[in-house]
């Protein structure tokens, strides 16, 4: 086992033992350029207590950490908030190396845990409002579900005021320091920004609901230990209000142009619906999908209001870079949104109605049927891209007003 990996300490009793992850690039469909952490921590209380773990092929570091710190076999209990493999991947690994007293998550973390791993029976289910006492410090449970899984919970800290609050205000970003604060802030907010786009806003009602129960409980939290990401010390207020902002969705005078295209017509066509934006004084982003990847699309709709959507017809169906990102975005459920489409064609020409039915699915607003242009379109079908580009960013300010 590598044992060159020491544990960082966050409190008086708490350390970080977590991984970094400097090479990920991908998680499961969203683009991760600057990496990621699997964030664990062990509570040195009477009763030594490890919250998560990490991805399976981390468990080494996970354990040189722990070890610089105290003997594994001598961790009394495991928390799991979360059963998705990035942080139980090595879960079964530990559990047989440390031989804890016992191990805990929520009743669907036990089902969860179960079915991935085959280890609920090792389980002991816990609840919101359960409370678990470590000696001399106590631990106290909140289910969070469908943040973003069934099993997801917080556990908070109290005589450290530290909430765990697994991928909850978390982001996807390798860091050298643990803090908030150690790190520049405009990155942090791109990040959490994107890590709320990809993975959390489907949740978007669920998150203003927690905000809310949490708020009322009045827990004291001087530390928010994600799973991913920094912690947060400095900042907390304002990832709080960013969180309810991003939920809330709030329609805003910015829209979003994304297309892909095959001999330039549809990028012609997106141009001039972007000066018809212009027109308005919306604020917008024109997005060829032959440099833009899904996540960042996902990234634009948190902070935009409309989406108009291009693409040439090909074997009578829209363009595959097009059919990805509005089933990659059908999922993410955008709220308050409204949109278009526009497309071109050869001899058929199906796509334009393809797009419709797309953003319809996603409850977004259609501002009209769209326009669609034969080959090479002509100054009559540009001047109607405008016109297109000019009704959605008339709309989106009235509706606005």
């Amino acid at each position: 086992m590598n044992s060159i990996a020491k544990a960082i300490k966050i409190s008086d009793k708490v350390y970080w033992v977590g991984a970094v992850d400097w090479t990920i690039r991908d998680f499961h469909g969203y683009r991760t350029s600057r990496g990621t952490t699997y964030n664990a921590y062990l509570i040195m209380a009477d009763k030594i207590t490890l919250i998560d773990t990490v991805k399976a092929p981390f468990r080494d570091e996970l354990l040189s950490r722990i070890s610089s710190v105290v003997n594994p076999s001598e961790i009394d209990y495991i928390v799991s908030n979360h059963a998705e493999m990035d942080h139980s991947g090595c879960l079964p690994q530990i559990i047989d190396i440390v031989k804890p007293e016992k191990v805990f998550a929520s009743t669907m973390g036990q089902k969860n845990l179960e079915a991935q791993l085959g280890i609920g029976s090792r389980i002991t289910p816990v609840k919101t409002g359960d409370s678990l006492s470590l000696g001399n410090m106590n631990l106290s449970f909140i289910e969070t579900k469908m943040l973003h899984w069934p099993d997801s919970m917080f556990t908070y800290l109290k005589e450290e005021q530290i909430l765990f609050s697994q991928d909850a205000f978390g982001m996807h970003l390798a860091v050298d320091k643990l803090f908030d604060d150690e790190n520049v802030w405009d990155v942090l907010e791109e990040e959490g920004e994107k890590y709320f786009g990809n993975i959390l806003m489907p949740y978007s009602n669920l998150i203003i609901k927690l905000l809310d129960d949490v708020g009322k409980m009045n827990l004291p939290i001087k530390l928010v230990a994600t799973d991913h990401g920094p912690i947060w010390r400095t900042h907390i207020g304002k990832i709080l209000e960013l969180y309810r902002k991003w939920s809330e969705h709030k329609p805003v005078p910015r829209a979003i142009v994304v297309y892909d295209t095959m001999w330039n017509s549809t990028a012609i066509m997106a141009n001039a619906v972007g000066e018809g934006l212009r027109e308005t004084g919306v604020e917008f982003k024109i997005l060829p999908l032959s440099v833009s990847h899904r996540s960042d699309v996902a990234t634009e709709i948190l902070k935009s209001s409309a989406i108009i959507v291009g693409s040439p017809t090909m074997n009578n169906n829209i363009f595959p870079t097009i059919a990805d990102v509005l089933t990659y975005l059908k999922g993410l459920r955008p709220s308050n949104m409204i949109g278009a489409s526009f497309s071109s064609y050869g001899w058929s020409g199906e796509s334009l109605p393809q797009m419709n039915e797309y953003l319809k699915s996603m409850n977004v607003e259609l501002a009209s049927e769209g326009v669609r242009a034969k080959y090479v379109p002509s100054e009559t079908d540009l001047k109607a891209c405008f016109e297109l580009g000019k009704l959605v960013g008339d709309k989106l300010r009235a509706k606005i007003q």
